[in-house]
């Protein structure tokens, strides 16, 4: 019932175990994980023989007390592992439960929260410890149908507006040195302004190149241009059977235009080019139906089920921490923790489409 952890200085062995995985993501990676500014990222690693499970976790400081709790990156982490998860043995479920009650207490860590990944079975391995909860649906394209298959189920005004996009003439590329990665990330900021978003989501030229540059994943910044004028963009993370829009925005002057249609048809084309066979759109904001969900599903109604993690490890530390809090936590609202529960009312945005 051993375990072993590992801090973002050990890069390589971090990464090992990623790439030895059978289903793995960007967001796995040790260079993403550390890209984060809530916490410390530490990846807990259980081992039985040659089989391993690991799963990358943020570690923060809980405000006011001796206590962490952990979450995971923006994106979708979850356990991964070089054997199926679904048909781990009941010897080893239990073995991995107590090993990683144990790195929470050893690491004063009163509860986690986790997004998990809707392509790798994760809730065999985690249902027993707290709970997991769905999360909405989130949305995909199948890129091993042909794309003309794949248009034909467009929604119809949006298949007409694709198609005159493209009779337009926009130019559309990757991105290829620091000054269009700087124009695309004013034309994010503005964005983020224009929605009121946190400050959290507003991701500086660092955040994008480092992505771009990473090791093992051959992420791209995809553009679209009105002649010399970008309207559009994206930052697209590709795994091995995965290609994702993760980042994308609109310039305010083409929010009628809508060129992110075109750009979203692109990224399809792009998929298949390159081998991938899921094109994950992503689903609603914070799991819910809403206009960017309704938005997605013009492009194709084929959804997955969304999950997301939550653990209490130390209940009576938890209801303190809550208690404490008092007046200013709405109990009935759902969010985990709910200690961090914001105090201003702020939409999370996963993904920005027009």
């Amino acid at each position: 019932m051993g375990y072993r952890s590992f801090t973002v200085q050990y890069r390589k062995e971090w990464d090992d175990y990623v790439n030895r995985s059978l289903l793995h993501d960007v967001f796995h990676s040790c260079t993403y994980q550390s890209l984060n500014t809530e916490g410390e990222p530490l990846l807990f690693v259980y081992e039985e023989g040659d089989m391993f499970i690991a799963l990358p976790v943020v570690k923060r400081k809980v405000e006011g007390t001796d206590f962490y709790d952990m979450t995971s990156v923006y994106g979708y982490c979850g356990p991964i592992s070089n054997v199926n998860i679904t048909e781990l043995s009941e010897v080893i479920l239990a073995d991995f439960t107590a090993a990683f009650k144990r790195f929470m207490t050893d690491q004063r860590a009163i509860c986690i929260f986790s997004r998990l990944h809707p392509f790798i079975d994760q809730c065999h391995l985690l249902e027993n410890i707290g709970g997991v909860v769905e999360n909405g649906s989130t949305l995909y394209m199948d890129l091993s149908s042909s794309i003309d298959d794949q248009r034909s189920g467009y929604e119809k005004r949006l298949s007409r507006q694709v198609r005159q996009l493209r009779n337009k003439g926009y130019l559309i590329k990757e991105a290829t040195n620091a000054d269009e990665i700087k124009a695309f990330v004013d034309v994010y900021h503005k964005n983020m302004d224009r929605l009121h978003a946190a400050p959290m989501y507003y991701f500086d030229e660092a955040y994008f190149t480092t992505i771009l540059e990473l090791e093992g994943f051959d992420s791209k910044l995809l553009l679209v241009y009105d002649g010399t004028v970008l309207t559009c963009g994206a930052l697209v993370l590709l795994s091995d059977t995965i290609i994702r829009n993760h980042l994308s925005a609109t310039s305010p002057d083409y929010l009628s235009e809508s060129p992110s249609k075109l750009l979203t048809d692109e990224i399809s084309v792009m998929g298949r080019r390159l081998g991938k066979k899921i094109f994950h759109l992503g689903g609603g904001v914070g799991g819910k139906e809403d206009s960017l969900f309704e938005f997605k599903k013009r492009f194709s109604n084929l959804q997955v089920k969304d999950h997301i993690w939550r653990y209490v490890n130390d209940r009576e530390a938890y209801d303190a921490i809550v208690a404490k809090a008092g007046a200013d936590i709405d109990l009935q609202s759902g969010y985990f923790p709910l200690y961090r529960q914001p105090k201003e009312k702020r939409d999370p945005i996963f993904q920005i489409a027009n």
